[in-house]
């Protein structure tokens, strides 16, 4: 699937499949991968089909494909892994796969740090990426979002952590979309960006317990933009909650 479109979310931000492509800066963000989530469900005992591997380098590809300009920069926004306590083989195999896949395309790549990543660091060695908190791109502060840091010198903050979603109910039958947000936090923008983990849809932001701290208060007033082929944008928050 190519993305026959982008959609602008900020100035200078636009909403490309499951990415956030900062054109000034040639940079392309992604969120909470979670490459191994198949695998804890499997050891778990939960029976699930292992398509996420393949699934994920496909859908990449096609944000890859269909950004609206240049990428000399990659972003890893957090979570690039699934288990907290080690890394598994398949998280060494997979992860190794995604930043093969981003540098055979000439793309420099970061690691943002997420509260899964604590063994990010030997896979990242291998290919000698760089694991950092942030990352601050001119105008734009770039962090996991399980934690708030200072904000101060940019317009507008980009996250991820939450897993975003927005169950959408038509007759007895409630579907769930992957969707961004955009609200405020403090004086700035706040962008929340979906998981690129394909094996779940994510949280429900009206009916279920919100993770980030940066989204604590009272979130009525954010965008929605649900994603599917192309990005849609739905209105605020409070709106969309109505047609439950």
């Amino acid at each position: 699937m190519i993305f026959m479109d982008s959609l602008k979310i900020f100035p200078g931000a636009v909403i490309v499949g499951l990415g956030l492509y900062l054109k000034e800066y040639k940079t392309l963000v992604i969120a909470d991968i979670h490459i191994g989530f198949e695998d804890s469900l499997i050891a778990r005992g939960v029976l699930v089909p292992k398509f996420q591997e393949r699934a994920t380098l496909a859908k990449l590809k096609d944000v890859l494909d269909s950004c609206p300009g240049p990428i000399s920069r990659v972003i890893l926004n957090g979570d690039v892994k699934h288990e907290f306590a080690r890394a598994s083989s398949p998280e060494w195999s997979g992860a190794l796969k995604v930043i093969d896949l981003l540098m055979s395309k000439g793309h420099s790549v970061t690691i943002i740090k997420g509260n899964h990543d604590t063994m990010i660091g030997p896979i990242a060695k291998k290919r000698d990426i760089e694991v950092v908190k942030e990352a601050r791109i001119g105008r734009f502060l770039v962090t996991h979002g399980d934690s708030i840091p200072s904000v101060a010198g940019v317009d507008c903050v980009i996250i991820g952590h939450e897993h975003p979603a927005i169950g959408l109910r038509e007759g007895a039958r409630v579907e769930r979309y992957k969707c961004f947000l955009k609200g405020r936090f403090k004086s700035k923008t706040l962008i929340v960006m979906p998981s690129f983990l394909p094996a779940t849809e994510g949280t429900d932001l009206i009916s279920s317990v919100r993770l980030s701290p940066f989204l604590k208060g009272d979130i009525s007033d954010f965008e929605v933009f649900i994603v599917e082929e192309r990005g849609y944008r739905f209105g605020r928050l409070s709106k969309v909650a109505a047609l439950k």
